[in-house]
């Protein structure tokens, strides 16, 4: 458990940290008609926050190559 734990510990950060920042959107921003799907309710606003925290600092990183001049 403890291995898998640190192997995965870089995406479980991304999602903590995701999921508080979804959480302190709807605190402090939110939506409170009701009318916004993601923002009026604590819960859903936290999972996509985890979501969105888990995709973005896990998305494919583009390599730098060299190029060479062909003339």
């Amino acid at each position: 458990m403890k291995e898998l734990i640190l192997k995965y510990k870089w995406k479980l950060v991304g999602v903590l940290v995701g999921a508080v920042a979804g959480f302190a959107y709807w605190y402090y921003i939110g939506c409170t008609s009701g009318t916004c799907p993601i923002q009026s309710n604590w819960y859903t606003s936290s999972l996509y926050g985890g979501l969105i925290g888990y995709v973005l600092p896990n998305s494919p990183k583009k390599k730098k190559t060299d190029i060479k001049n062909v003339d």
